[in-house]
């Protein structure tokens, strides 16, 4: 029988993706939802529990006798620093509280982090290292941070690993589907240097795959890892990867300038902090979107744990285009 683990943020993208690879392994898995989520597409066999990050008590029944915790569980979008620090950073706090008190023998923890942490690159081709000072430049990265932090601090006592995967796509996602959603029209809108910026992919399946090598490895407790495709890619290659399958002739490339991405960001955040609804684009995601090299190294999880992603950008973006069609989504 394999080991009993607890995920949460389980009805994401990643999550759904988790569960499936989970169970494939025979593990017993055991999710953390909130009293509205619901439950009904989750696969047979899933334990639910059902609770609050805020109540500790509701924590407490869901991690006791669990193997291993992943907390996928987090916030993207919010209206404030205080926003994100409150679905970022309050959960893992409490999650670790937990622990200590009802699972103290816990065998791994197992945070997903994010590359915004680490901040960009200031070249395109190695790109940022686990060991490299974090540079946040954006309230989300600066909220999955202070969470790293609490998760690092709790070190000594459980065993703690933390993953920081760059963009990640595939069957479900909804973020860089909606780069597909232009190329699929011939037309591809960015924010700042088109031709210059590089960025780190990797195909959600593989993530999966690095995230639970890395709960699984003794060199990890206690480290943390980039998660991440073996090379950066250009637009020029997610265009060339795209192409055989979405069938496009011409494309039409627009790169919007910074200054009018910062107007843009500033003009639609204002309106949604005043309507009290969080938005996809503000000021301080302008920032994130107008940098040049998203780009982490996969070296150090390679090294320590044999990780390397196996998933060709051209494979996988053909995959996750036919998913999208059979769903009726493109």
């Amino acid at each position: 029988m394999g080991e009993k683990i607890l995920v949460t943020g389980s009805t994401g993208f990643i999550g759904k993706r988790l569960l499936k690879y989970l169970l494939g392994e025979g593990e017993r898995v055991r999710v953390f939802l909130r009293p509205e989520s619901k439950a009904e597409a989750l696969p047979a066999g899933i334990e639910v529990v059902r609770g609050s990050f805020s109540n500790l008590d509701d924590l407490g029944r869901a991690v006791s006798d669990v193997d291993c915790i992943v907390h996928l569980a987090g916030v993207t979008k919010a209206l404030d620093e205080a926003g994100y620090d409150a679905g970022n950073v309050m959960p893992v706090q409490n999650l670790l509280i937990a622990v200590r008190e009802h699972n103290p023998d816990l065998k791994r923890f197992l945070y997903v982090s994010s590359l915004t942490v680490g901040g960009p690159a200031s070249e395109g081709t190695y790109g940022v290292r686990e060991s490299d000072r974090p540079c946040p430049v954006s309230a989300y990265g600066r909220s999955k941070l202070k969470a790293e932090n609490l998760c690092m601090e709790s070190s000594a006592r459980l065993p703690v690993t933390i993953v920081r995967p760059p963009a990640v796509y595939g069957p479900g996602d909804q973020d860089v589907f909606q780069v597909f959603q232009m190329l699929a029209k011939g037309f591809l809108v960015s924010a700042g240097n088109q031709s210059r910026q590089r960025f780190s992919m990797i195909y959600v399946d593989d993530l999966v795959n690095g995230m639970m090598a890395a709960a699984r490895s003794e060199k990890a407790v206690g480290h943390i890892y980039y998660i991440t495709s073996p090379r950066s890619y250009s637009w020029d290659d997610v265009i060339a990867a795209s192409r055989p399958t979405l069938g496009f002739t011409k494309l039409h490339k627009i790169s919007l300038p910074q200054s009018l991405v910062f107007i843009l960001g500033t003009v639609i955040g204002s309106a949604g902090y005043l309507l009290g609804k969080p938005v996809l684009v503000n000021r301080d995601k302008a920032n994130e979107l107008v940098q040049d090299y998203w780009v982490c190294s996969p070296e150090q999880a390679a090294q320590d744990f044999g990780f390397s992603a196996k998933t060709p950008l051209a494979d996988g973006v053909a995959k996750t285009i036919a998913w999208y069609r059979r769903k009726g989504w493109l």
